[in-house]
């Protein structure tokens, strides 16, 4: 088991708390003493591609690690209990104050990442939407983010962009554009 994969860290069965909680498999640990596996699987996560009528897309300032003080777009973890889409809607609210309706998502693609949180490696699949809107409509940072700017799309640098995931989406969305 790599260090990368969170199994790595964790060394005790979270059933009956046996310190027998052994590799099984790549993904998985099984505990030999009340037979409990546990798979590692992908966190779901949401990014939202918002673009005005000007052609310009919402960019965020990273207010916390990891990559502090890049850019980034809005978007964040799945809750449980929910979708996808609900959580895309939820995560442009808390971050941007923009209320968004589900109809307005445009599922573009997914991506696997590696997000550091916390000294283990959350291994997630990030869903991207595109969401247009109309106008400059007033925004306001909150949560994670520090600040929020359009920027056109023509004039995006993605080497600004601190997080793998994001950076690599915005390269595949601009080649199409």
């Amino acid at each position: 088991m790599t260090p990368d994969n969170p199994l790595y860290r964790f060394h005790f069965c979270p059933l009956c708390g046996s310190k027998q909680f052994l590799e099984h498999g790549k993904t998985a640990r099984k505990c030999q003493d009340c037979g409990f596996i546990y798979y590692t699987n992908p966190k779901g996560a949401t990014v939202a591609v918002i673009v005005n009528e000007f052609n310009e897309l919402l960019v965020a300032t990273r207010a916390a690690e990891p990559a502090i003080g890049t850019f980034d777009l809005v978007g964040g973890f799945i809750d449980l209990y929910e979708t996808a889409e609900q959580a895309m809607c939820r995560e442009i609210m808390e971050e941007a104050g923009l209320k968004v309706a589900e109809s307005q998502l445009q599922f573009l693609f997914t991506q696997a990442n590696q997000y550091p949180y916390s000294g283990i490696t959350v291994h997630t699949i990030d869903c991207f939407f595109r969401i247009e809107i109309k106008g400059r409509p007033q925004l306001m940072a909150m949560d994670d983010v520090s600040s929020l700017q359009w920027i056109p799309l023509k004039e995006i640098d993605t080497e600004k962009f601190g997080l793998h995931s994001v950076r690599t989406g915005l390269e595949r969305i601009l080649r199409c554009c």
